[in-house]
């Protein structure tokens, strides 16, 4: 302003903290340094700020000025195969983002899109052939059916991953060919199919619901096949299927869209990029693409969205680049109406993704085991246990833990990759899930007094400077709430409630609560059950539920 007015910062400063006109938000300014202005908000100001708050069912949070339908597709696990902590991380995160563009407004639909009916089908219905010496005795196939476990699923697909992996070709062509017999109607394969599958939803929905993740879609690529023949018949009609080396390919890069790609001899050549989205096999089969570029049809017929998230691993965005630039390019959706909301992993010590001491993939059920068998440790450490029934004290811990889980992973952006560190996460004291939980608890302890002495919630009034510190905390709460939104980050959410109860620790130590009397009680009570509002609000837009004590 100093430079367009021709004089020095000061002058300027001076001049605006004299023409200040008083307007019940803040006096007048003061000047400081080399022309900064310095605003106190007033105390009436962040006391209306504050009861406005508190009288609010939302916690002083907006809603979006135009609502959007939109789809959320997290989780992801495939059929065959255990949830395990790959899978962690989409589903915390896609939750949370679910949860928030709900709150915000707006008509979400979470989608688990189960893995469901590609390759690794193939594979394992192979394998079960070679179990049982073929499918010719439906007799002994039906007995294998009704006995098989998820256990032994897990077993058997890595075994036959490594297989084809190593090169066993003639298994890699059978699996291919029974992939195709599932997706071509075969009724011998889609009864095996169907009994892979319910085994492996058992064990995933009893997962998801352990770490409080809620579809409201329980789909997966199976049910978007039958959308495929006629898409496919489109695709063709419109000219956008080419003939590759047996396969059908739609091209999605554009004019002059190039990269360098290094070939088995060393030499360097130039190809178009992004790659081809490959949607038949040269056997005739549907790959990973073809059930995803189905899938959008399928969603915009049935929730016709304005908006699909795909909450998943970062290093899936090539793929999902091709789907999309294939779906807008076949006029099925716009493609900004498409968003990878990409993540990082989730990391050993050694900084690669987290693996078990003896370095296999730890399944998710046994994670969130360790998670409470630590979280009982630190309750029985604070003679928490002595307490509460047995009953109450495992729901305890178990919210202690996925307070823990759900906390350490959001608390960081999404794009990034982390550490996982169970003993720092599991602390009762620093930035985790199990200090959140103890600070709204003790909140509720606070409230439940008040109550148990007759003393009454009054008018809020702000005095203390803790008072006037948890009020601009609470007026926080929008602010982050529109970053996460915005953004797909969780993270902002996260920072809030820390920072929210960091602030009322300050205004616990220095504003007693049911030590005061009269109207100063009465708006000490105000203002911590405001505090407990937003904070529960806060942790369940992270998926945290409180527990009522602790």
């Amino acid at each position: 302003m100093a430079k367009a007015a021709g004089k020095k910062p000061q002058e300027v400063a001076q001049a605006v903290a004299v023409a200040w006109t008083e307007t019940g938000l803040a006096p007048a300014p003061s000047v400081a340094g080399p022309g900064f202005l310095n605003f106190t908000v007033s105390a009436n100001a962040l006391a209306a700020r504050a009861q406005s708050i508190a009288d609010d069912a939302r916690a002083g949070a907006a809603l979006v000025d135009q609502k959007r339908r939109v789809v959320v597709d997290y989780g992801g696990p495939n059929v065959a195969k255990g949830m395990h902590v790959g899978h962690l991380r989409a589903s915390i995160i896609g939750e949370s983002v679910k949860r928030i563009y709900r709150f915000r407004g707006d008509e979400v639909w979470g989608d688990a899109h189960f893995g469901d009916w590609g390759f690794q089908m193939g594979l394992v219905i192979s394998a079960l052939e070679d179990e049982i010496g073929g499918f010719a005795d439906q007799t002994k196939l039906d007995a294998r059916l009704v006995t098989l476990t998820l256990d032994q699923l897990e077993a058997i697909y890595p075994a036959y991953a490594k297989r084809v992996k190593e090169g066993d070709t003639e298994l890699r062509d059978r699996a291919r060919k029974a992939t195709a017999a599932l997706q071509g109607g075969s009724a011998l394969h889609r009864k095996i199919w169907a009994a892979m599958h319910d085994v492996s939803m058992a064990a995933q929905k009893r997962d998801f619901a352990a770490l409080g993740v809620k579809f409201d879609l329980w789909l997966g690529e199976s049910d978007a096949d039958p959308l495929i023949p006629d898409m496919v018949k489109d695709l063709d009609a419109k000219g956008l299927l080419e003939d590759d080396q047996g396969a059908r390919i739609v091209r999605v890069a554009g004019p002059g869209e190039r990269k360098k790609k290094k070939l088995d001899d060393g030499s360097v050549v130039e190809v178009e990029s992004p790659d081809p989205l490959l949607v038949v096999s040269s056997e005739g089969s549907a790959m990973y693409g073809t059930t995803d570029l189905a899938t959008i049809m399928q969603r915009v017929r049935d929730q016709n969205p304005d908006l699909i998230l795909y909450v998943v691993d970062q290093r899936q965005a090539d793929h999902f680049e091709q789907v999309y630039r294939a779906a807008a390019k076949a006029g099925y959706i716009a493609r900004e109406a498409l968003e990878h909301v990409g993540f990082g992993t989730m990391n050993g010590p050694d900084g690669t993704p987290f693996k078990t001491r003896a370095g296999g993939v730890l399944k998710l059920n046994d994670l969130i085991g360790q998670a409470e068998e630590k979280a009982r440790e630190r309750l029985k450490e604070s003679k928490v246990d002595a307490n509460f029934s047995p009953a109450e004290f495992e729901g305890i811990a178990h919210k202690v833990a996925i307070a823990a889980i759900k906390f350490a992973d959001l608390s960081n952006f999404r794009g990034t990759s982390y550490v996982f560190d169970l003993d720092r996460f599991m602390s009762f004291e620093g930035k985790t899930g199990p200090y959140l939980l103890y600070q709204a608890v003790r909140m509720k302890s606070i409230l439940r007094k008040a109550e148990e002495q007759s003393a009454e919630i009054g008018p809020i009034a702000i005095e203390h400077e803790a008072e006037r510190a948890l009020t601009l905390a609470l007026d926080a709460f929008d602010q982050a709430l529109t970053l996460a939104y915005d953004k797909k980050a969780p993270h902002f959410i996260a920072e809030h409630a820390y920072a929210l109860a960091q602030a009322f620790s300050g205004f616990f130590a220095n504003c007693p609560i049911l030590q005061s009397e009269g109207a100063v009680r009465a708006s000490r009570l105000a203002l911590a059950a405001a505090t407990l509002k937003q904070l529960t609000l806060t942790l369940d837009l992270l998926g945290i539920d409180v527990p009522e004590r602790m």
